[in-house]
């Protein structure tokens, strides 16, 4: 019998083989990569807008329950928010991760300031009429406003606007 032959007890697998499942593979890589790097970009941005809620929630729960005036202040182009109080030493800072930035600060105002949005909420006071516009990088928008009325921030979509 010629080493040529395949022997009974011998097992494996063909190059061509070997090539038909790569290709496969990377097939299918290709075609499900932009689904599940969209997917992310989506966890990231309400990831975000959960913590900007959280963030004015906790600003306007220290003002009510500690009495304190308290400043929240909000810098688009540094992709930052900040919060102090009359208390001295407290300060709180929210940055926003990769891929998620401030793209407006409501309400609109007619002339552009280069500094930071400063809001002031008053302990018994009106919540003040705020909003942070997030955008990730495929353009998806979403709004984290406080209602005045309730005093709660809400995330708004573009079709629930």
């Amino acid at each position: 019998m010629s080493r040529l032959h395949r022997q009974p007890g011998r097992r494996g697998v063909t190059l061509v083989e070997m090539m038909v499942v790569v290709g496969i593979v990377s097939l299918l890589a290709g075609i499900s990569f932009p689904a599940i790097s969209s997917g992310i970009d989506t966890l990231r941005l309400s990831s975000a807008c959960d913590a900007v809620a959280t963030f004015l929630n906790g600003a306007l729960n220290r003002a009510e329950r500690r009495q304190q005036a308290v400043e929240i202040s909000v810098l688009p182009s540094e992709n930052r928010m900040w919060i102090e109080s009359t208390e001295p030493g407290f300060r709180r800072q929210l940055e926003l991760p990769e891929g998620v930035r401030i793209a407006a600060v409501l309400p609109a105002l007619p002339v552009e300031i280069q500094g930071p949005r400063r809001f002031i909420v008053l302990p018994g006071g009106v919540a003040p009429r705020l909003g942070v516009e997030l955008r990730n990088r495929r353009g998806v928008r979403r709004t984290v406003q406080v209602d005045p009325i309730t005093g709660v921030p809400e995330i708004r979509s573009p079709e629930t606007e």
